[in-house]
């Protein structure tokens, strides 16, 4: 370990692994340390022993719940959009020849008491019943407008400049009502509170475009695609890719210590009486704690149950937006169901998350409008975690922290973060123009 090396990454998280990917891609020499014996730190995937160990204190699961091998229930359980970034990254980094994916089944939304399947095309919003007959034409207006938009040919853009023009201002030209602009903006657009109305509109449009292209790539029933085994597959992956490249991994190295020089600049890290040089240091928040700081807090569900969420057309796998305004919130409530269609629970079994950013200390009240949505459970646990973010200057001292991963079921805001991050490392932005039908074979 008493070497040089260009970046040394701290934690096996998802997002520090992503990056330990890219770089070590890039030709750069990187170690990868993680103080746990296990990886993926936050967002590790736990069988149902250690999913006791953490939540119940204990390592007896009951044995009706079946083999804790079958299980593998992941801590920050998220989708990835099918065309989105971070499928891209994976083909980038051509990691996709180690995981397998297969399509989620359902994209539902909250709406008036009730859930429904997410309408994303204007063929869809015409038989939606979350809306009546003259809306679903002024949906199916707009729906036409955003598939036809192309950014570089102005004769899509209907005389109207979407870098200038607001959301709330595209949305008022197609006369869409608050409950259509509610499930469009949460469960299509995928923002996750109300600021974005007065944002300007081409970001929105992308997303629903993003999330239209998503959907038409399976034709499946949703716009997402999972790795079989859960998301603990990526970080393994990643080590993998990076081990490929002459990177070097270590797990369990307790205290490591960035150490720095007299300007505040990052030299190396130290574990165990060993110092590892180097330039720069990637981490999540844990590792550099006097550097980051809280900026919420995460209350979270997780229920293992013996049936699909009801009114979910019986899907396997599903994800339900539940919007801020259906529920008198300051941002949205997410639910995530996935079971043995992708092999993270035995066959009969379905493991579901109920999460949002806490706005109370009460996890158990505050998700309770979620938790209501998935009918009898056979166990329970609640948890809230503190949400971190770097205060650090890196240009500075050299160290580039990831942010704390927020309650959304998706990966959009994870990946834009490590982008960024990418950046700020490199110098350079990471071109993602990749033919993403190298992702396509795995599917099945």
């Amino acid at each position: 370990m008493d070497e040089e090396y260009d970046v040394v990454v701290l934690g096996t998280g998802l997002k520090e692994c992503i990056l330990s990917g890219l770089l070590s891609v890039d030709g750069l020499k990187v170690l990868h340390m993680d103080r746990n014996d296990y990886y993926g730190g936050e967002s590790t995937s736990l069988n149902l022993v250690q999913l006791w160990k953490r939540f119940r204190g204990n390592d007896k699961p009951p044995a009706h719940l079946g083999s804790s091998r079958d299980y593998n229930v992941d801590m920050i359980p998220k989708f990835m959009m099918a065309n989105g970034t971070l499928v891209r990254v994976l083909i980038h980094t051509d990691v996709t020849k180690y995981l397998y994916f297969k399509a989620v089944d359902g994209s539902f939304v909250y709406n008036k008491g009730k859930i429904h399947k997410v309408p994303a095309t204007d063929m869809e919003a015409l038989k939606s019943p979350l809306m009546g007959i003259f809306e679903k034409r002024r949906a199916r207006k707009f729906f036409i407008y955003v598939q036809d938009y192309v950014e570089s040919d102005p004769k899509t853009h209907d005389g109207m400049d979407l870098t200038r023009v607001k959301t709330r201002e595209l949305i008022a030209k197609y006369g869409l009502d608050d409950n259509t602009v509610d499930f469009i903006g949460h469960a299509l657009a995928l923002h996750r509170d109300d600021r974005y109305l007065d944002e300007p509109a081409l970001d929105t449009v992308k997303r629903i475009k993003l999330y239209e292209e998503s959907l038409a790539r399976f034709q499946g029933g949703s716009p997402y695609i999972y790795p079989l085994y859960g998301l603990g597959e990526l970080p393994q992956a990643f080590a993998r890719l990076s081990a490929v490249y002459g990177g070097t991994y270590m797990l369990n190295k307790p205290e490591c210590k960035v150490e720095f020089d007299e300007e505040g600049k990052v030299v190396g890290v130290t574990s165990e009486g060993e110092t590892a040089r180097c330039k720069k240091v990637v981490c999540d928040p844990s590792y550099l704690p006097n550097k980051v700081r809280k900026v919420g807090r995460v209350a979270r569900a997780i229920a293992i149950m013996s049936h699909p969420i009801p009114n979910t057309n019986d899907s396997p796998s599903v994800q339900v937006i539940l919007p801020q305004k259906q529920l008198g919130r300051r941002s949205d409530m997410y639910l995530f169901c996935c079971s043995y269609s992708h092999n993270v629970a035995p066959k009969g079994k379905f493991i579901a998350f109920v999460s949002a950013e806490a706005e109370t200390d009460h996890p158990e009240t505050e998700l309770k409008p979620g938790i209501d949505l998935l009918g009898p459970v056979d166990e329970i646990f609640f948890d809230i975690y503190d949400r971190f973010e770097p205060v650090n200057e890196p240009s500075l001292d050299n160290c580039f922290i990831s942010t704390s991963y927020d309650p959304t079921t998706h990966f959009e805001s994870t990946v834009t973060d490590v982008l960024n991050m990418y950046s700020m490392i490199t110098g350079k932005i990471l071109d993602l123009s990749v033919d993403l039908s190298a992702a396509s074979a795995a599917e099945e």
